[in-house]
């Protein structure tokens, strides 16, 4: 009897071929679409492209149906509120700059496909990420960079526990995206040409900002200052929701040279401005750890890995310190741009992630 395993499918072209190199590899193949959306939402995901809006459920579902293989929807709204929504506005009342999608995949998406996987009795759950699963000497499972660096996905990842690593398939990790799209006409999978959607899929216009005045009840601060470092004020800004660590464009600055937010300080609502030199730093601290390819490790302790600070960032040369029980210190051997509280460092250990943590704030 053929191993069954669940495919989250989001409606777009990586997922929909994960499900068709399963299914050819003999899988028995079922697709699942996890839509955090009421239907007075799912026009305006439809519209803009959204991964689980109405539209992503139609295309999966067309796809799946070109598959010859089951589909089903689970709806997760309260809790993809609850997991990812509100920590989102919470952290940028906090002049900190989260990444939902990476709460989201751990404690949403994988949640529910683990889930549906025990109760249909399927041995595995498989995405569309361009990150290949290892499981290491030691016995502990990593994410492995794809193929591709051009689309590597791994830094999203990072917070995947060994359970949910273990049960966890991602074949496009093997492939480049032009030969997955190549793929997919070749098969005449539906959405062989549908454009890739890189956008936060709750905030459809890119403006966090606006979402969070409509979304955080009343409590979104009024204007601050602009300062500089030490401590001249350039002027009013919007207020904290509006900015994010390296930001250049949209300050409504007129310095006579291109200046950037070096820091956000949501006590006083000041935002401070500074030349590109700033915006670099060589230290950071980051809490709330998630290690993969080792279970820990022991205060004090140092080791030689690559951090990356940002998802489009490349790993830069660091040593990373346990400073604590859920504190990690990086010393980058260069200054590397825009250490953001709210984002994650992520950790590699040559072409596998080793752990990381979400950035609590910049040291120097």
């Amino acid at each position: 009897m053929a191993e069954r395993v669940i495919v989250g499918m989001s409606g777009g072209v990586d997922s929909s071929v994960a499900a068709y190199l399963l299914q050819s590899q003999g899988y028995e193949v079922i697709g699942v679409t996890m839509q955090v959306w009421d239907a007075a939402c799912s026009l305006q995901m439809e519209r803009e492209g959204g991964c689980c809006g109405q539209g992503a459920v139609d295309d999966a579902r067309r796809v799946c149906a070109g598959l010859g293989i089951p589909y089903y929807v689970m709806g997760f709204r309260d809790i993809f509120e609850d997991r990812v929504i509100r920590p989102f506005i919470e952290e940028y009342l906090r002049g900190r700059t989260p990444n939902p999608c990476i709460v989201c995949n751990r404690d949403v998406k994988w949640a529910a496909m683990m889930k549906a996987r025990a109760q249909v009795g399927a041995s595995y759950v498989a995405t569309g990420h361009y990150a290949r699963i290892e499981k290491l000497e030691n016995g502990r499972y990593t994410i492995k960079n794809s193929v591709t660096a051009a689309k590597d996905q791994t830094y999203a990842l990072y917070r995947l526990s060994q359970e949910q690593l273990a049960a966890t398939l991602m074949p496009v990790g093997d492939y480049h995206k032009p030969e997955v799209r190549a793929i997919a006409e070749k098969e005449g999978i539906a959405v062989a040409k549908k454009p890739d959607s890189e956008e936060i899929c709750f905030v459809t216009d890119d403006d966090y900002a606006g979402y969070i005045d409509a979304h955080a009840e009343g409590r979104v601060p009024g204007p601050g200052r602009f300062v500089t470092k030490d401590g001249r004020d350039l002027g009013p800004n919007k207020g904290i929701t509006h900015y994010t660590i390296g930001q250049r464009k949209h300050l409504g600055l007129s310095m006579g040279h291109p200046v950037f937010v070096t820091d956000i300080d949501a006590k006083t609502g000041n935002v401070t401005i500074g030349d590109d030199a700033d915006v670099y730093g060589t230290e950071l601290v980051c809490s709330d750890l998630n290690f993969m390819a080792v279970p820990d490790m022991e205060i004090g302790e140092t080791v030689r890995l690559s951090g990356k600070i940002r998802y489009g960032g490349k790993p830069a040369p660091c040593t990373v310190e346990k400073t604590g029980p859920d504190t990690l210190r990086a010393f980058f051997d260069e200054p590397v741009r825009a250490i953001t509280p709210g984002q994650s460092a992520v950790f590699y250990e040559g072409d596998h992630i080793y752990a990381g943590g979400t950035i609590d704030r910049k040291i120097r």
